[in-house]
């Protein structure tokens, strides 16, 4: 008699982080609340917006299809069928109301009947969708199976899981460095302008890349169960990274930009960084943890100590973010706090080996 499904715990760590994401979005930038004078759902009664763009209408609709999709898999197997689907739905239509609402109290924000709709039809398309998967006896057993035969069990590998998803939005950020998170220095003081040689940049770049690649690596590693296996998917990872790097080249400036980010720093980092993964991932549990944290803290002094690279800020100049507006706050978001979130999951695997897998 085949098991009974089980509750995904990874599909409700990452609707918790993908609504988080969603309502960062939304309500970017956060800046100059103050009460509309009409309530916040006023909107809602409001005539259909005159300037209407198809970008805003598919972005609304992919933005909230893996809302509804997500849903849907966290609620399964409690609820199945039709009710699965609608709980999806549901979460889709509550979110979207309520972000919509407070845009109401953001000058920089307009709050639109019209987007509500969208997002909800694309919450209940993704609902459908993740109802479907869910149900899927086939698919839940190839997926059962993939799991159990290459990662470990347990919460810790859920939530490191959810890290490494986490990693990549941080790669469509393009105002980093190659896999450079951890950039805070707007929070502290204005970058300086001393002038730098060429090579200086090289090897800043070098190293954030080698030290990030190599700590995220390892944290990748102490996901899977074979070290075998932990080699060929955490390649399979850093190519992920790079294709996910050049798409948002390619979106957000041009497709004969889409290899602009591969500078000489970059390809040095990648050749060191690779090999800086392949003698971390030998190293006793501890160790390796060890490593992989002060890796990372490494990265995020050398980004918030180095100047600005002149090569970048060049780039950056003549990028119109335009409709990516929204989307480029949620990606520095994301790339500025992710190292602390991975340095916070690593300390936790040096000090209770088994809380952490590794």
């Amino acid at each position: 008699m085949p098991d009974s499904p089980r509750p995904s715990r990874l599909a409700r760590y990452l609707l918790l982080a993908y609504a988080a994401l969603v309502a960062y979005a939304s309500l970017y930038p956060f800046a100059g609340w103050r009460d509309p004078g009409v309530g916040a759902l006023a909107y809602l009664a409001a005539p259909l917006p005159r300037y209407v763009t198809a970008f805003d209408l598919v972005a609304n609709f992919l933005a909230y299809f893996p809302l509804g999709f997500l849903a849907a898999l966290a609620a399964y197997p409690v609820l199945r069928g039709w009710r699965g689907a609608a709980s999806g739905a549901l979460v889709a239509l509550v979110v979207s109301l309520s972000l919509e609402a407070l845009q109401s109290f953001l000058p920089a924000r307009i709050p639109s009947n019209l987007d509500l709709a969208t997002n909800v039809f694309g919450g209940i398309a993704g609902a459908f969708a993740g109802t479907l998967a869910a149900e899927s006896r086939a698919r839940e057993a190839r997926w059962r199976t993939f799991r159990e035969r290459l990662f470990r069990e347990g919460h810790a590998t859920d939530l490191g899981l959810v890290l490494l998803v986490l990693w990549l939005v941080s790669q469509l950020d393009p105002e980093t460095l190659l896999f450079g998170t951890g950039d805070v220095r707007d929070l502290f003081a204005a970058p300086t302008t001393t002038p730098y040689p060429p090579a200086f940049f090289v090897r800043v770049e070098a190293v954030v890349t080698a030290a990030n690649l190599g700590g995220v690596a390892i944290l990748a590693a102490g996901t899977l169960k074979s070290g075998e296996t932990a080699r060929r998917l955490v390649l399979t990872l850093v190519v992920v990274a790079i294709a996910v790097r050049s798409l948002a080249f390619a979106v957000l400036f041009s497709p004969q930009q889409m290899f602009a980010w591969a500078t000489p720093g970059a390809g040095i980092g990648l050749l060191a960084g690779i090999a800086v993964a392949a003698l971390g991932l030998s190293l006793p549990h501890r160790i390796g943890a060890a490593l992989a944290a002060l890796l990372l803290v490494a990265a995020i002094a050398i980004v918030n100590m180095a100047p600005e690279n002149p090569y970048v800020e060049y780039s950056l100049a003549v990028w119109q973010k335009g409709h990516f507006l929204n989307f480029h706050g949620l990606t520095r978001f994301v790339s500025s706090l992710w190292p602390f979130a991975a340095i916070a999951y690593l300390a936790v695997a040096i000090r209770r080996p088994g809380a952490v897998p590794g």
